[in-house]
């Protein structure tokens, strides 16, 4: 489900990073769990369940998103957008260089392979962040583990943008209809599919 931006007021370790950076999506996960499972959704995540990677997550894809993803590889090499003057450490330089102390020195969590891979930041109890950059935008991806208000816990995935000029600006406005439309229900429905799967899976070995 998707919330309004207004939804991601919690105060994440995040805002005090990268306050120059804009939330622009904010999103419900159905993946109820208690206060520690946090770590078990980003493993997911990082394996596959977000369609960039793994061997797990390449048979748990859809079509939809491996054509998205595909289709924008493409894009990138074809108008060298992500090429390695573009991205992190020549560009712009990590957000792995604004952390505080106690981040810095903490537990750094998976990083995101594949064809738009994302670099770990940081994993605490209750949020997990990781970027990317490229010629048209540095961004944030964001799970945090919040109350669902039923005495458990859920995930919510936000995604924060830093576009790089007039021509990050254009594309954040071109993908907007498809990020709505098609990335983000495919993604969501592989992570919740992927995570009801394991809790299945987890209560036959209890039982």
């Amino acid at each position: 489900m998707r919330l309004p931006v207004s939804a991601h007021t919690r105060t994440w370790r995040i805002h005090e990073i990268a306050p120059d950076f804009r939330v622009e999506d904010v999103w419900s996960l159905d993946t109820p769990g208690g206060p520690d499972g946090l770590r078990l959704l980003v493993e997911q995540f990082a394996a596959g369940g977000s369609g960039h990677g793994g061997r797990r997550g390449r048979g748990a894809r859809t079509l939809v998103l491996r054509a998205l993803f595909a289709v924008r590889a493409g894009l990138g090499r074809l108008l060298h957008w992500d090429t390695p003057e573009a991205g992190l450490g020549a560009r712009v330089r990590s957000l792995r260089q604004r952390l505080p102390e106690d981040l810095r020195s903490g537990e750094r969590g998976p990083d995101i392979g594949g064809a738009i891979s994302f670099d770990s930041l940081y994993l605490t109890r209750d949020e997990w962040a990781a970027e990317n950059a490229n010629r048209t935008v540095h961004a944030v991806l964001h799970l945090g583990w919040v109350p669902d208000g039923r005495g458990g816990h859920r995930g919510e995935l936000t995604v924060l943008a830093k576009p790089n000029g007039p021509l990050g600006r254009c594309y954040m406005a071109v993908i907007k209809p498809f990020r709505y439309a098609l990335v983000y229900p495919a993604l969501l429905r592989t992570v919740e599919r992927e995570w009801r799967a394991r809790e299945q899976l987890r209560g036959e070995g209890r039982g």
